[in-house]
């Protein structure tokens, strides 16, 4: 849960991102939250959607449980929205970019949309 003085902000997305903390970062979600994710395998037509801020723990859990290297290197707030670009790396080199999109509601995130590519 939030505590007064833990707000979603490009900081904390940063340090819940770049520790791997999937606990801290679902943290940051409204219950009935939404998480599109755009990629080769989930074109814009058909999204992945994790609905719900039980199904978004599972989804941080996964990403933060792989053994990679996560930095966050741009963020943007502007009003109730946050983006952010991240770039991860695995052991074997393979890098992963992502661009995050997010819209808060009464400083939680209400919907983030993730565009990312990776090596092939």
């Amino acid at each position: 849960m939030l505590t007064k003085t833990q707000v979603v902000d490009g900081a904390a997305i940063k340090k819940a991102i770049e520790s791997r903390d999937g606990k801290m970062l679902s943290s940051f979600y409204a219950d009935d939250a939404l998480v599109r994710v755009i990629d080769r395998n989930n074109p814009p037509s058909k999204p992945r959607e994790v609905r719900g801020r039980a199904a978004i723990a599972i989804f941080w859990d996964d990403i933060c449980s792989r053994a990679m290297t996560h930095k966050v290197d741009t963020t943007i707030a502007d009003g109730d929205s946050l983006a952010f670009t991240q770039a991860c790396a695995y052991p074997d080199g393979t890098k992963v970019f992502a661009a995050a999109m997010l819209e808060l509601k009464n400083g939680r995130i209400a919907r983030q949309t993730v565009v990312q590519a990776w090596d092939e």
